[in-house]
């Protein structure tokens, strides 16, 4: 899957999806639910396989399977999402076998259709979802053909909900406020952000939060109006995240780093996907690190090793 068309180049503010469907029971009828995921997330995609279940794990996860010699969970996105799907449904269901935070997990769905190239600017924040679905777990939304929504899911939250996500105390004690002044934090994930900025608080930084790439660059802005050409001495740091709506991390690094007020903080990319060609485009775009969510020892020692060298 990963690969696939031509290759997007860096600054580009696009991406591929591979769109994807989940049904809905509702009132005796049966409605179709389209969402999308990032085909740089995407290993293959599977018929339902035989799963071994799990006695004492949350109702969404379906099971466990082997996978040439992997083992890998299985997800059901419509029990994750609170989703009345129909019974029955194994036989045309689809497993989107994913690798993100350096993790591979199976997600559930009731058909794959295709894959879409979108530009970032195209997907909006979502302030508005179907009712039924708790909001959180949506990230960004655009428009399709025929004015249908197509829905881009927050996965991160499945990886936190899966407790995959475990605070090192040992690391955080090393380095617990040995730094100061502001951090500039741009992540769309309302939990990415949380984890990211409790983290560098207890490495002494202050954190100005951003949730795509536009509001980065308006408080880029408003910090030079206040502190001037004085800037690279406050903000000390830039972490992005990849995937974002309206402006994604690549666009965003790009334009920050062509900017000769800006271009000397440095951007460190904290992303969940953990493919090598996104590592490539993070460094091409000008980062000085491209990390994984969320390894806390890496996180710290890099956060550490960047910020140390722009003060020299």
């Amino acid at each position: 899957m990963k690969g696939h068309g031509d290759t997007l180049k860096v600054g580009s503010n696009e991406m591929e999806l591979v769109d994807f469907r989940i049904l809905k029971r509702e009132n005796d009828e049966i409605y179709e639910g389209i969402y999308g995921i990032n085909v740089a997330k995407v290993r293959e995609i599977i018929r339902f396989p035989m799963l071994t279940e799990l006695p004492g794990t949350p109702h969404f996860i379906e099971g466990i399977f082997d996978l040439r010699g992997v083992v890998i969970p299985v997800i059901n996105l419509a029990k994750w999402m609170g989703i009345d799907a129909p019974e029955d449904i194994e036989g045309q269901a689809r497993v989107i076998i994913t690798e993100f935070n350096n993790i591979l997990i199976g997600f559930v769905v009731h058909e794959a259709k295709r894959i879409r190239r979108i530009s970032w600017k195209d997907i909006e924040p979502a302030t508005f979802v179907d009712s039924s679905i708790d909001g959180s777990k949506i990230t960004g939304v655009t428009r399709i053909e025929d004015d249908q929504v197509l829905l881009i899911l927050d996965l991160e939250s499945v990886v936190q909900e899966l407790g995959l996500y475990q605070p090192n105390h040992t690391t955080m004690n090393i380095h617990a406020s040995s730094f100061d002044g502001y951090v500039l934090l741009l992540d769309d994930s309302y939990t990415a952000r949380r984890i990211i900025k409790d983290a560098l608080e207890k490495m002494g930084f202050h954190v100005i939060e951003a949730s795509d790439g536009e509001q980065g660059l308006k408080i880029l802005e408003d910090l030079y109006t206040a502190h001037g050409d004085d800037i690279s001495k406050k903000l000390r740091l830039i972490a992005s995240d990849v995937e974002m709506p309206r402006m994604d991390g690549f666009h965003f690094a790009a334009r920050v780093k062509e900017d000769p007020r800006f271009k000397m903080i440095p951007i460190v990319f904290n992303s969940s996907i953990s493919d090598h060609f996104s590592e490539i485009r993070g460094k091409e775009a000008g980062a000085e690190a491209y990390l994984v969510k969320f390894d806390e020892n890496i996180f710290y020692d890099e956060v550490a090793r960047v910020v140390t060298a722009h003060l020299q």
